[in-house]
């Protein structure tokens, strides 16, 4: 599972460039809500069947193309349900440079090497602009 609640990282929740890793992740169990109280989860859902664990490898970089434009993230949970019509949902966990935390899915991120210059420009200005709104 994870081995800090993910509010309470070294450095604060959120992450720049540079100390992403550090993240904590939750993996080896499907999150339940007290997971998600406690701080070690990101999501948990109900009104889903066969819940399972997404095998990837996290913290995991990301773009995710959401409503308002792309936006850098780290994947820190990752799970597989069926929604109750049957579809297969692909489910991400996000943590956002500025410790905003998301939920997403699979098909709306493009997974990225932390080199990647769109990903590493987009954590750059959130920031920035983090840092600008204290």
């Amino acid at each position: 599972m994870t081995d800090l609640p993910l509010d309470e990282a070294d450095d604060g929740p959120g992450f720049d460039v540079d100390d992403w890793r550090r993240l904590a992740i939750f993996t080896g169990a499907v999150a339940t809500l007290d997971d998600v109280q406690a701080g070690r989860a990101v999501f948990a859902l109900a009104d889903t069947t066969e819940p399972r664990v997404l095998e990837m490898d996290l913290p995991q970089p990301v773009i995710w193309w959401e409503e308002d434009g792309e936006q850098a993230a780290v994947a820190v949970q990752a799970e597989i349900h069926l929604s109750v019509d049957g579809e297969t949902l692909e489910v991400l966990g996000l943590i956002l440079p500025d410790g905003g935390s998301a939920i997403a899915l699979l098909e709306d991120v493009d997974l990225v090497d932390d080199t990647d210059p769109a990903w590493r420009d987009l954590v750059a200005r959130a920031v920035d602009g983090a840092e600008g709104g204290d």
